[in-house]
């Protein structure tokens, strides 16, 4: 074997050309491969980095961020977010758990400094967990303590703990840090630990990754009155449990079940009448949790699965290509085959060093192929998580780990016996008469039907792959162009946080108009108006609705309403359409009946065939469906960032002038702290140079004190919605076009090989009167035949890879013939194009020369 391998080295330094061409198809083919494994592996089958994964399990199967109110939860009373209360039920009845924590479901944007520092607040991502979260966890501090079930007791002393990133980044390693005091939105917190590094906590998610841990209770400090813990109806925690060894699991759920039902049971009395005909349906599925609430898991696992099996079939492409080069190299050298077998050598003894030849080829082709891995990877979490600022950290490291190097390696071999054995075995059947009669005799095309076959196959494969791309490419255009209701043309997004600062909702409308006026002064701003959450920004407000004058409605109706609170002029700067009555005006105050403005959706839900101008409703009880008043209809705009396939939800909007009376305390809580605003949306047409530069210093100048995280433009954040379709459809993109490069590649070969042992044929015919044109056509008829062979093989395949990727496509069927015409003609180019160089060698052959070999 070592000698066949230093035999391999020798022959492959000998032809340098073929040997390159090899390694880097094999590169390509196997690089892209392992980058999509690489996020295959880091999103999809990674454990949490924490003590014993295997024992962690998750009460709940579902993914919901990141608050669902009241008794009764999804369609279906599958429960997966569970409140303070509901947690502390299990923790305390459930023993078969050595430990089970809570964790919020979302996030919480913080304001951070040095306690006594008069710098501008540093914005942070946080997440509010139980005390025994760490423990749970198995996590040891890498500085200082961790958290434990005093520090989130009420009245306990406010601690935070700090992620080792941003020990690391944001304060240098500095050790003082541990047991100094940080003002974090307002109030003053301790700082008692630093998590060991690669912890991100027990949820990974593509935003919002924890920068700072706060014990649950501590919301009590910074939200007061509407702090979550107090309400047994406020579900926001995902609940993760270590079982002890030997706990049956499913028999444990049925435990579950049974102790969450009468903890239901025990608030009937609180419940709204819907959910009094529908608690006792609810349910909840235990899972297990080694990978934590796996957010990013879900959010990705079909494009990975997608994109996985595209890097397969370019992988296929590529294989096919060295199974052709094998193959034509092995017959060239057939003669010193010959030679070999009429020496003594046996077949078994030529396949083996063929193959070694090919396995080394391939190991080289997956060692460059790592690299290739690793730009790639990078270029994917360019692509899937480009937007978001700095804050958005994704703990997703690019560099492959060793169960990918593993994997790569494990191909790399794979490939190589595969791909090599069947032209091994080929070119290990010559005769050794061969070798007496001469190298150079004249052959027939029939001999090179295998190669001809993996053309073929090439074509199907890479037409699938144009196909795809194509259907993947239209469906994000699709996306991105479809009709969102509102105009994005010359206009930004400024993102503040007033909740950061120690305003109180009184205080917003004052403050935002000053802001406004401001904004205004800055030259080519046309207006600036605050909302709750503009467009596709990322949320909404949500709440059930009741009509006046209507019974309560049945446990089963989708009452559900999106709603946001805006200044006068919203729909105005977003270029909406108010189809009936009017907008929102200055003379709506607080000393004037509620107005509200309604859009489509919501008056074909609630008032079809009626005139919703004037009608009345409000939000969840039928005690306050009087609240507010109809005064306007704006055409449909679609707010939210999923569900694109589904018609825009119902909708309304209410005034920032204005605040609704609630006789319930939380009510009238959240009320309040709707007034805080997070969005400003700038129109500037034209769209002036250094408009981010120019805001900050518009608003530092009346409100030093206001958070402004960024200043985007408008077109980018709605193209930040559809970051994961992009990724899908680029990378599909560039392996289909990879595909098309190998497959043409693939062509030449095997025509350039075939012109090669035609030639004295071709002479031959010339010499009898055959003109060019009669050659070339022949030819071309060669590798034309070829391709139609592999596009009607491919056509069929394409459309069946269109009908599995079905969930992936918006606005075009998956048999597009478009789509599927585009990709066809540019195959048939690409073998054109590939043609040409054998051809013109054909038709350039000299008689004279060809018989003199002969």
């Amino acid at each position: 074997m070592l000698s066949d391998l230093r035999d391999a080295l020798r022959q492959l330094l000998k032809a340098p050309g073929f040997s390159a061409t090899v390694v880097i198809t094999l590169a390509l083919g196997i690089g892209a491969t392992t980058a999509i494994f690489t996020l295959v592996h880091q999103v999809m089958l990674k454990s949490l980095p924490v003590t014993k994964p295997d024992e962690l399990w998750r009460i709940g199967d579902k993914l919901r961020c990141c608050n669902w109110g009241g008794y009764t939860q999804g369609d279906d009373g599958d429960f997966s977010l569970f409140s303070w209360e509901a947690y502390k039920n299990f923790r305390d009845h459930t023993p078969e758990f050595a430990e089970l924590a809570a964790l919020q479901a979302g996030n919480a944007p913080l304001g951070v400094r040095r306690g006594g520092s008069q710098a501008p607040v540093d914005t942070r991502n946080g997440q509010y967990v139980s005390g025994n979260f760490f423990r749970t966890l198995g996590v040891q501090p890498w500085l200082g303590r961790l958290m434990t079930d005093a520090d989130d007791q009420v009245g306990a002393p406010p601690v935070a703990v700090l992620s080792y990133r941003i020990w690391e980044s944001k304060y240098g390693s500095d050790p003082s840090v541990v047991g100094g005091n940080f003002e974090i939105n307002g109030r003053v917190f301790t700082v008692i630990g630093v998590t060991p590094p690669g912890f991100y906590g027990a949820k990974l998610t593509g935003w919002g990754m924890p920068d700072i841990w706060l014990p649950i209770t501590s919301e009590m400090i910074l939200a007061t009155d509407v702090a979550r813990p107090k309400r047994a109806n406020e579900n926001y925690l995902d609940l993760l449990g270590r079982v002890r060894p030997g706990v049956n699991s499913q028999a444990l759920e049925a435990k579950l079940r049974v102790e969450f039902h009468g903890w239901l049971a025990s608030h009937v009395a609180d419940m709204e009448p819907g959910e009094k005909q529908l608690w006792q349906q609810q349910s909840l599925h235990l899972v297990p949790g080694e990978a934590g609430v796996a957010a990013m898991r879900d959010e990705y696992k079909d494009g990975l699965r997608l994109l996985l099996i595209a890097a397969g079939c370019v992988l296929l492409v590529a294989c096919g290509n060295l199974a052709n080069l094998m193959l034509a190299r092995g017959l060239k050298n057939r003669p010193q085959i010959s030679v070999r077998v009429a020496l003594g050598a046996s077949r078994l003894r030529l396949v083996r060093r063929a193959l070694v030849e090919s396995v080394l080829l391939a190991v080289l082709g997956g060692a460059f192929g790592i690299g290739v891995a690793y730009a790639g990877t990078r270029l994917i979490l360019y692509l899937a998580f480009q937007i978001g600022g700095p804050n958005n950290y994704v703990p997703v490291s690019p560099t492959p780990s060793t169960p990918v190097l593993l994997f790569a390696l494990g191909v790399s071999i794979l490939t190589g016996i595969v791909f090599g054995t069947a032209p091994a075995w080929m070119t290990s059947h010559a005769d050794p008469v061969e070798a007496l009669r001469g190298a150079n005799r004249s052959v027939g095309g029939g001999r090179s039907w295998a190669q001809k076959s993996l053309v073929i196959a090439q074509a199907a494969m890479s037409l699938v792959l144009l196909s795809a791309a194509a259907l993947l490419a239209q469906s994000l255009r699709n996306l991105e162009h479809q009709n969102f209701g509102f105009d994005t043309q010359g206009r930004y997004i400024a993102w503040i946080n007033p909740t950061l600062g120690t305003y109180k909702p009184e205080q917003m409308e004052q403050l935002f108009r000053r802001v406004d006026d401001s904004l205004r002064g800055i030259p080519g701003v046309r207006m600036a108006v605050p909302a709750l959450y503009a467009p596709m920004t990322g949320d909404s407000w949500n709440d059930g609705v009741r009509i006046q004058g209507r019974p309560e409605p049945g446990p089963k109706e989708d009452t559900g309403a999106g709603w946001a609170r805006v200044m006068p002029g919203f729909f105005d700067i977003i270029g909406a359409h108010i189809l009936m009555g009017r907008q929102f005006t200055e003379d709506d105050t607080a000393a004037t009946p509620n107005v509200a403005v309604v859009n489509e959706a919501f008056v074909n839900r609630f008032f079809k065939g009626q005139n919703p101008i004037g009608q009345h409703f409000g939000p969840n009880r039928l005690r306050y469906a009087s609240t507010f008043e109809i005064v306007g209809v704006v055409k449909d705009i679609r707010y939210m960032t999923y569900d694109y396939k589904d018609p825009v939800r119902p909708m309304f909007w209410v005034s920032e002038l204005q605040t609704a009376k609630y006789d319930d305390p939380v009510w009238a809580q959240g009320e309040k702290w709707s007034h805080y605003l997070y969005n400003i949306v700038i129109w500037a047409p034209g769209d002036p140079p250094g408009m981010e530069e120019k805001v900050r210093k518009a608003i530092a100048s009346v409100e030093p004190s206001l958070v402004l995280n960024d200043v985007d433009p408008y077109g980018k954040v709605v193209s930040a919605d559809f970051q994961q379709q992009n990724m899908i459809a680029t990378l599909t993109s560039l392996f289909g076009a990879l595909g098309l490069a190998l497959a043409a590649l693939g062509l030449y070969g095997v025509m350039a090989y075939t012109v090669e042992q035609r030639t004295n044929e071709i002479g031959l015919r010339m010499a009898l009167g055959a003109d060019r044109g009669h050659v070339t056509s022949m030819i071309l008829r060669g590798a034309l035949w070829q391709i139609g062979l592999g596009l009607g093989i491919g056509i069929p395949l394409a459309i069946l890879a269109g009908k599995l990727m079905k969930d992936q496509l918006y606005g075009v069927q998956p048999w597009d013939p478009m789509m599927l015409t585009g990709a066809t003609i540019l195959l048939a180019l690409a073998a054109l194009i590939a043609s040409v160089a054998p051809v013109r060698r054909a038709a350039n052959v000299e008689p004279m020369i060809a018989l003199r070999t002969e």
